[in-house]
Formats: structure tokens, C-alpha cells, sequence
């Protein structure tokens, strides 16, 4: 090749990076609304793996869609018309993602996602999707630590299931846990909504025992594990705001807690939304979220607007919130990060680019 030649294929070369990373910039910058430090946060979390999440397609049906964190490469990874898929989780190598589906006809329901439709198990892109049992089977399941099984959650109890055998390995009995289950990223804990003690407390199970202890007490959901499996994040409706706030029915907030249930503390509110769908970020420093006017992050409708903030500027509340400001009197005035619809979102590092 020339030198001429190969002057000429370098400046091409050059030129189409530059376009590729303005056009990059120009969806950040967007999703940012033009504030620089929603700016600043989109560029630093860009190539922090992916987001995958349910939302509305074009032709109305329920799809499963993956962006970049700064809500840039946005795309439909399903595209099922003749069914509703909901609540992605990708395995803990990357390769595989497990999620719920049902026909277009039924609703997806904030309360009961986990046990409608059919568990499916596809390849981490979208591809390859196999049907694993019938309806209602494996409900609420969730990756175990090496991605070779799955715990699940039926009203006779607990068990995990070999999934190249579909083999029980191990039951426990469910000590109140009636929903959301998840498994700790080492394997060692489960966590779930339970009535114990308190109705809707978050409880950590000893996934070696079966023996519990209570997180974070009275009116909780949504509990997702710290990729350290120390720790949880939550949301979480306190019983003080509850009575001043949305005609004494009150906002979900989102909290954090370690797994014995010490130091408690908000991550986000804001009076006027229910924070849930919370997930943190693989390297643990950022957590994603749904923002919502009506309960369960409205999966009837079109879902909630995401967002997502750095956890170092926790506590941060959103707006004027006098409520939740008369319960919590720290605020760091963090950045949040606005991103597109979508409900139940899970930050992963899938093996696809």
C-alpha cells in the first residue's frame, strides 16, 4: 500500500470514529436534557455494561430491550408481537438471561409477575429463546451464583433446580417469603419480601440453613443485592411519610441496608413517585431505578420513567418533597440521570456487544 493510500485510510478511519463518538455524545447529552452534570454522569457510565428492561413496543406488545446505561443503542432484543415479556435478569457469566412471559392479551401485574406466564431462558442477545416448564412453573426464579441453577418460590416453599437436570437439589421451608425472591451474587444468601413480624419485611435467608433475619421492617419491596452480596437496596414506604403524604397512602423511597439489617439509609426520593425497579451497577457504584406516579411502576400501561445516580451521593432527595424531608434531613443534592420508559430494569455485563 502506498503511503498516500494508507494516509487516506487512516483520516477515513479517524473521521468515522469521531462521527461514531459525537453521535455517542449527542444521545447522551440528550438523554441528559442539558444539564452538564447529567452530561457528566451519562459519559461516565456509558461503557459500564448494559441495561436490559421491559417496555412497550412499536406494535404495543410488552418487549424486552437493552441500552447502554446513558440510555444511547437502545434496541428491541424480543420482538415477540404475540406475547408480553417482562422482568429480565441476566446470568451471572453473561450468557444467558431468564425472564417471564405471557400472551399480549394478559396484563403484566406488579404484584404477581413472577408466577404469571412462562419462564423462558434465552441467550444473553435476545436469541435462541427455549420455553423452560409450563405456566405458572419456577415461579419467581432467580440465578444461583454459578449460573447452573435456579432458586424459585411456590407456596409449598423454597427449592433450587438443576437446570440441565430440572432436578430439585434442595428445599427449604419459605419462612413468610411470598414474592421477589433473589439470590446473593456469592450464592450464600437469598433475599425476599415476607410477612414476619411486620407485613412486607425484607429478609435475608441463610441459603445453607434456611434461617432468616429481618432487613428493613413494614411496607418494603423490591429488595436486589450489592454485587458484594453485603448489602441491599430496597424500596421502602415509612410509615411517618405514609401519613402525610398522597392522601395518607405515601411514596416508596429507595433505601439501602447491609444484610443483618444495620445502617439503614436512603439512596433517593422525591414525594410524588414511587421509586422502584432498583438495580445496582456491577461495579457497585451507581443504581438504576423507575419512577413512578402510580403503584408497582404502572407495567399496565406504558411502565415508568428510568433513572439512575452515583451511590456516593446518597442520600439525595428529588424536588421540594416536604414529606419525606420532615423524615430525612440529609441531602446531598446529587445528579440523576434521566432514561427512556421501561419497568423492572437489571444492569449486567452480558457477553455481547
Amino acid at each position: 500500500m502506498r503511503l498516500s493510500s494508507l494516509r487516506w485510510l487512516l483520516a477515513a478511519v479517524a473521521a468515522m470514529l469521531l462521527t461514531t463518538c459525537s453521535r455517542t455524545s449527542q444521545k447522551a447529552a440528550s438523554t441528559a436534557g442539558g444539564d452538564p452534570r447529567a452530561a457528566e454522569l451519562a459519559r461516565e457510565v456509558h461503557n459500564l455494561g448494559w441495561i436490559f428492561f421491559g417496555a412497550r413496543s412499536d406494535k404495543g406488545d410488552w418487549d424486552l430491550f437493552v441500552m447502554r446505561p446513558d440510555g444511547s443503542d437502545r434496541r428491541n432484543i424480543t420482538n415477540t408481537p404475540g406475547y408480553n415479556e417482562a422482568a429480565p435478569r441476566l446470568s451471572p457469566d453473561g450468557r444467558k438471561l431468564l425472564y417471564r412471559r405471557v400472551s399480549k392479551e394478559q396484563n403484566i401485574e406488579g404484584n404477581r409477575y413472577g408466577v404469571q406466564g412462562e419462564l423462558v431462558i434465552a441467550n444473553s442477545d435476545g436469541s435462541n429463546p427455549e420455553v423452560y416448564g409450563g405456566k405458572g412453573e419456577y415461579p419467581w426464579a432467580s440465578w444461583g451464583p454459578d449460573g447452573t441453577q435456579i432458586a424459585c418460590l411456590a407456596p409449598k416453599g423454597i427449592f433450587f433446580v438443576e437446570l440441565a437436570t430440572r432436578k430439585v437439589s434442595r428445599t427449604f421451608d419459605r419462612k413468610g417469603i411470598f414474592q421477589q425472591l433473589t439470590c446473593s451474587p456469592d450464592g450464600k444468601w437469598l433475599a425476599g419480601v415476607a410477612n414476619v413480624g411486620e407485613v412486607w419485611t425484607i429478609v435475608r435467608m441463610n441459603a445453607a440453613t434456611g434461617e432468616i433475619n429481618p432487613v428493613h421492617t413494614y411496607q418494603n419491596c423490591t429488595p436486589h443485592w450489592f454485587p458484594d452480596s453485603a448489602h441491599l437496596v430496597f424500596s421502602y414506604r415509612p410509615a411517618a411519610v405514609e401519613k402525610n403524604a398522597n392522601n395518607g397512602l405515601g411514596w416508596s423511597y429507595l433505601y439501602m441496608a447491609d444484610g443483618d439489617g444495620k445502617n439503614a439509609g436512603l439512596v433517593y426520593g422525591e414525594d410524588g413517585v414511587h421509586i422502584y425497579g432498583n438495580m445496582v451497577s456491577p461495579d457497585g457504584n451507581y443504581t438504576v431505578f423507575t419512577r413512578s406516579v402510580l403503584e408497582d411502576g404502572d407495567p399496565k400501561h406504558m411502565g415508568s420513567p428510568m433513572a439512575l445516580m452515583r451511590l456516593r451521593d446518597a442520600p439525595t432527595i428529588g424536588g421540594a418533597s416536604p414529606a419525606l424531608r420532615k423524615h430525612e434531613t440529609v441531602d446531598k443534592h446529587g445528579v440523576i440521570l434521566n432514561l427512556p420508559m421501561g419497568w423492572k430494569p437489571h444492569w449486567g455485563l452480558p457477553k455481547f456487544q
